[in-house]
């Protein structure tokens, strides 16, 4: 079976690279941990919020990585004398990515009260319209 992709259509061209990301993004883990919303407050404000409940800041780490924003959660497991009767709250690792369109720009990020928060913002350019000279031969 020979697979077919939108940007093999005749009237896209140059979306080869949009293509492949798609097909990233639907192979990604759709692990549910930490659990995250994405809020849009207006037309270019967008916010990811995660649930990282028992991490600090210096357990958490934010990066951009080739247009993918990449949040990671790692927990030091200080259990020395401490004797668990039950264990519910596991120190866990996470990892979650978010592929950010072109012009998507992070904001900031802050902690409160459980919840990361990430602000991001597109910038939007101004219209351009380009006329294309025909050359005479």
């Amino acid at each position: 079976m020979t697979k077919i992709s939108f940007a093999s259509h005749p009237f896209l061209l140059g979306f080869e690279q949009l293509d492949r990301l798609v097909e990233r993004t639907a192979k990604t883990g759709n692990e549910g941990y930490p659990p995250y919303n994405i809020e849009q407050s207006s037309d270019n404000i967008y916010r990811i919020t995660l649930a990282v409940a028992g991490f600090r800041e210096d357990d958490l780490s934010i990066t951009l990585e080739n247009a993918q924003l990449v949040i990671r959660g790692r927990q030091v497991d200080d259990d020395e004398g401490r004797v668990f009767l039950h264990r519910g709250i596991a120190a866990r690792q996470f990892q979650r990515s978010f592929v950010l369109a072109e012009g998507v720009e992070v904001g900031g990020a802050s902690m409160e009260n459980g919840l990361l928060h990430v602000d991001l913002q597109r910038s939007v350019p101004d219209a351009v319209v380009q006329t294309i000279n025909i050359e005479k031969k």
